[in-house]
């Protein structure tokens, strides 16, 4: 058999033992940056995937070729989170994201189980004990339940607000998003634990099981940092990093407009709503139309490629 041998290189970077990268700080240095550790990881997992078809005494040339077309894929993807890298960076003017949270901004945060007490709340994402979203769509239900439990992150209090998605009545994650509101009033997203669970044919006992915390970030660990979920007072151009934990999590919110209309069973607004486009640098194709109602919170989500729709179905709580 002839055997085929790649040598992959870091396009347009060489390293030499303990260089550094010469790029001036910036969000375009760092998106260019990823590139070069996205390509690493990608000749990693060829090599690896290479050394699992080799440790065989006949070979299938069919398993070195997945490895080719696995890495060409990759390079193309990684190519795409480039270029999207890029876009949102020159939106935000190639600004490095520093924000201004921790223990030297703890008195810029409220006491998050005051909020509807003494603090008034967010208008988009009323955080307010007790408060609770039901939605439908795409084959899925999803509960918002914002807890009285907090967790101190950095030394801000977050309050917990536990989100629990099923499918067929089936449990197939429950996520315990922690967030904080400034004494501005916008709304910051400080981490989540996102724990996924599947159901397999033929267990004893039948039931989903824990398969992984994919997508789980906490604000201070492995250099992930917060960022604004929603603002206090939206204004239609703006645009803000809702999270930044590089290649895990890095949702983005463009605001749209603050006098949009939509309806949805649990809710509505007619020339108040605010529409929002969420989308992530790590998913291009992925983006949504969000519409939130005053005092109320979100209300419909809509999925920009493919028009499917999750509505409120039910709100309870606080000025329901």
């Amino acid at each position: 058999m002839t055997m085929r041998w790649l040598l992959l290189s870091v396009s347009g970077m060489t390293l030499a033992a303990g260089q550094g990268l010469a790029a001036e700080p910036g969000c375009s240095a760092s998106a260019q940056t990823q590139r070069v550790a996205c390509e690493f990881d990608l000749r990693d997992d060829f090599f690896t995937a290479s050394a699992q078809c080799l440790d065989n005494s006949n070979v299938d040339p069919a398993c070195i070729d997945d490895a080719y077309a696995s890495y060409d894929e990759g390079a193309e993807e990684c190519a795409e989170v480039l270029d999207a890298r890029l876009d949102l960076c020159n939106a935000l003017d190639d600004a490095t994201h520093d924000p201004a949270f921790g223990e030297d901004h703890a008195a810029s945060f409220v006491d998050p189980l005051q909020i509807g007490v003494s603090i008034a709340p967010n208008p988009w994402f009323p955080l307010v004990t007790g408060n609770t979203w039901r939605y439908a769509g795409d084959d899925e239900t999803v509960e918002v339940v914002v807890t009285d439990e907090t967790k101190l992150i950095d030394g801000i209090t977050c309050v917990v607000v536990v989100d629990t998605a099923a499918e067929d009545g089936e449990v197939v994650e429950i996520t315990r998003d922690w967030y904080a509101q400034d004494v501005d009033g916008n709304v910051w997203y400080c981490g989540e634990i996102a724990e996924n669970f599947e159901s397999f044919d033929g267990d004893e006992t039948e039931g989903p099981e824990l398969v992984d915390i994919d997508g789980s970030w906490k604000a201070g660990r492995d250099d992930a940092e917060v960022g604004i979920l929603l603002p206090f007072t939206p204004v239609a151009g703006d645009i803000f990093r809702q999270e930044f934990a590089q290649t895990d999590a890095e949702d983005v919110i463009e605001i749209l407009a603050t006098d949009a209309t939509e309806t949805a069973p649990g809710g509505a607004c007619a020339g108040d709503c605010l529409q929002t486009r969420d989308s992530t640098p790590l998913e291009p194709d992925a983006q949504e139309n969000k519409y939130y109602a005053p005092g109320l919170g979100l209300i419909v989500e809509i999925d920009i490629e493919t028009g499917d729709r999750v509505e409120l179905i039910e709100f309870t709580g606080a000025g329901s």
